[in-house]
């Protein structure tokens, strides 16, 4: 079988589960942080994005890898500090049309300095790169990534980018709506 997040979400809901609807979404523990602009194109915050859509209470959760964890990311961070956040935010209430999006940092629980209620954070574009390679059968094709910099920018404070680079819990609630208010209102303005 061949899927996405999100056909695993509609076939679990829909399906599977037949007329008893699940409790939460879980989407994730995914390999590799979605913070910034990973957010708009990441299978696991899509999943996620549908279990909301369908009305219930739903989670993406990624583990953050170094270069050095790249092969075996720190899952230990993930189990111990995603079921105590998942009731407390639960506990709260997820408001609807909220995805709730968790990152762990690339460390071991020990290590972990908090967890943070964060904002999506932004890239410096400065930083990405193309590299065109080849395969092993001499095939070209194209690497898109961010330089590796000995000095890189420090991401701005109460970001999720902040966060991870802080050794923080990333806890980002995202909205459904993406629709920008204030530009619709001028846009409003220049179209009548």
């Amino acid at each position: 079988m061949r899927g996405t997040p999100t056909d695993c979400v509609i076939m679990g809901a829909r399906h599977i589960l037949g007329e008893k609807m699940p409790d939460l979404v879980l989407s994730g523990v995914n390999k590799g942080r979605n913070v910034a602009e990973d957010v708009v194109y990441s299978g696991t915050i899509a999943g996620a994005l549908e279990g909301t859509i369908l009305g219930l209470p739903s989670f993406a959760l990624s583990q953050e890898f170094s270069f050095e964890s790249r092969e075996r990311p720190l899952w230990d961070t993930a189990l111990q500090f995603g079921p105590p956040l998942l009731r407390k935010v639960i506990d709260a209430g997820v408001p609807k049309n909220t995805v709730i999006n968790v990152n762990f940092p690339a460390c071991a629980p020990g290590e972990v300095a908090g967890v943070r209620v964060t904002r999506q954070g932004q890239r410096n574009l400065g930083f990405l790169k193309v590299d065109q390679r080849r395969d092993g059968r001499g095939n070209p094709y194209f690497w898109i990534g961010f330089e590796r910099l000995a000095h890189a920018d420090v991401p701005a404070e109460g970001t999720d980018l902040w966060a991870l680079a802080s050794r923080y819990v990333s806890v980002t609630p995202l909205r459904l709506d993406r629709t920008d208010e204030a530009f619709s209102e001028a846009l409003t303005a220049t179209l009548k």
